[in-house]
């Protein structure tokens, strides 16, 4: 699902030549940063998406990258140095903003002045018939609130100086470019609220769904952006071979299926994980960042790795780490088989996966090729399964009938004085599938039979893809009279009388069992 396929919601983007402040403005705008902001120019490379609001109206807001070509500039698939040329990308995603938008916010830059760029920049923007505002950002005092009435003779209507840093007519700004909506999309974009605000005077069943959050996650150059667009069937977001071309998380509106129909999702494009020794500016130490924060705050993680005779790299088990630490679920996508004989490749790499990424012996493997679009039918299928099974819960009469049948089966091993018993257990929570297991000791139980449960658990609710959390606590006071021993998973023969209890220890005292004095 594209970003335009939002009819509901009216969409504003923001364009202007490189380093003229427009992810300073964005952020702004949305209120938290989300845009990477940096003085470097062209930081900003693939458009970013976010839903935004402003006295109760709501709407898209775009991010874009510089346009930055003269009019009649050729552009070059490299430069002399034979580093990859950015423009021609980065205009063509500004371009899809361009032609999506219903009002364009240009930005300019009041400690500059107007440059032979803002002059291409406007003409672009005049000749898309698009309505717009012009924002003339930085005007951090008095004299440059007065020099940036220049920028009126790019002939736009409305030019307000604005000031991110000081927060200085972002108001005014966002206020001026709603009322440029046509009437058409000021009526979508009221209906959405009257129905948001029905929504929250109900029971909360109606309330807007939030969407399934897919986070691509891997080190650099391993095909996350072109499985974005493999998976969305559209050049969404910018692909090179030069590591390091995805610089923000983005965020792309998608839906998978769920059930009997479709449900909404979001596939998180991030940038590549480096070696922290190998990160050499604040730029892409922020991407990575950003990456870790993916994985944080997704429901589902793909772990993109390369399906080549190089194998695993120790950067990749450092990522696998962080997945499994964060306790998400995941799967690990082998990507480029066409590079090799797919036979040849699944096994080898299939055999390495194991053995190098013990961390995520949860997560099934899916072989893919974005190039070719192979295999993506199975990767959506196992994405479709696993988002099913985050709904399931486990009654606790079937959970502990199953560990009941585990505890038989295989006797916990003796490791302090006395034999490991479980008396209860109860799910505690979905994501990761968590469980609480009250036990005599904890330390009792031996490390691998923790496994051998947790083994048992997969297999039985069908977990694959999932960590599973076992916690494991002493039987408090409070429970021991409704799960006494005798009910433990252990207890399935009755306890034999022991020498010291019952009648003999009457009889002892008194002479009789029934405790009459003796003649």
């Amino acid at each position: 699902m594209s970003d335009k396929e939002n009819k509901n919601l009216p969409v504003i983007a923001i364009v202007g030549r490189p380093n003229v402040g427009k992810s300073s403005i964005f952020n702004a705008l949305i209120g938290r940063r989300l845009s990477i902001v940096h003085e470097m120019s062209g930081v900003t490379r693939d458009r970013v998406v976010a839903p935004a609001s402003f006295n109760g109206r709501h709407f898209t807001l775009v991010d874009t990258g510089g346009l930055g070509l003269l009019r009649g500039e050729k552009v070059r698939k490299k430069d002399l140095d034979g580093k990859i040329n950015w423009d021609e990308a980065i205009t063509a995603q500004t371009n899809v903003a361009l032609e999506s938008a219903d009002v364009l916010i240009c930005v300019g830059n009041a400690q500059e002045g107007v440059t032979v760029l803002d002059e291409e920049v406007a003409k672009q923007v005049r000749v898309s018939g698009k309505k717009a505002v012009y924002a003339v950002n930085k005007s951090d005092n008095k004299q440059l609130v007065l020099d940036s009435a220049e920028f009126a003779r790019l002939g736009f209507a409305h030019v307000i100086p604005v000031s991110c840093e000081h927060n200085y007519r972002i108001n005014d700004l966002i206020e001026c470019a709603l009322s440029l909506l046509p009437e058409d999309r000021e009526n979508n974009s009221a209906t959405d609220e009257d129905k948001s605000g029905a929504s929250d005077s109900g029971d909360g069943e109606a309330a807007a769904e939030k969407p399934f959050s897919i986070a691509l996650i891997g080190r650099p150059n391993v095909g996350k952006s072109s499985l974005v667009n493999a998976l969305l069937g559209e050049e969404r977001v910018i692909v090179s071979d030069v590591a390091g071309t995805t610089r923000d998380a983005v965020d792309v509106d998608f839906a998978i299926r769920y059930r009997d129909g479709m449900t909404k999702a979001v596939l998180v494009d991030t940038a590549g994980i480096r070696k922290q020794t190998k990160v050499d500016t604040v730029v892409e130490y922020f991407s990575s960042m950003r990456s870790q924060s993916a994985i944080r705050r997704a429901d589902l993680v793909l772990f993109l790795v390369e399906a080549s005779g190089d194998g695993v790299t120790s950067q990749d088990k450092k990522i696998a780490s962080m997945i499994a630490e964060a306790g998400k679920a995941a799967i690990i996508v082998a990507n480029k088989v066409d590079l090799s004989t797919p036979e040849e490749t699944r096994k080898v790499m299939l055999d390495e996966i194991r053995r190098t990424l013990p961390g995520l012996a949860y997560a099934p493997v899916c072989f893919v090729s974005a190039l070719k679009k192979s295999g993506l039918g199975e990767l959506l299928d196992g994405i479709a399964q696993l988002r099913e099974q985050m709904d399931v819960a486990i009654s606790t009469s079937v959970l502990n009938k199953i560990l009941s049948d585990a505890v038989e089966r295989y006797t916990p091993p003796v490791v302090g004085n006395a034999p490991l018993k479980f008396y209860y257990a109860s799910q505690t929570g979905k994501m990761p599938p968590s469980f609480l297991l009250f036990v005599n000791r904890v330390e009792y139980c031996a490390p691998n039979y923790l496994s051998y449960l947790e083994k048992m658990l997969r297999s039985a609710f069908d977990l694959t893809g999932f960590p599973i959390r076992l916690e494991l606590r002493p039987r408090p006071k409070k429970v021991e009279s409704f799960h006494s021993p005798e009910r433990s998973f252990q207890s399935k023969r009755p306890r034999k009388p022991s020498r010291s209890s019952g009648s003999s220890s009457s009889a002892g005292k008194t002479g009789r069992s029934d405790g009459r004095k003796k003649k």
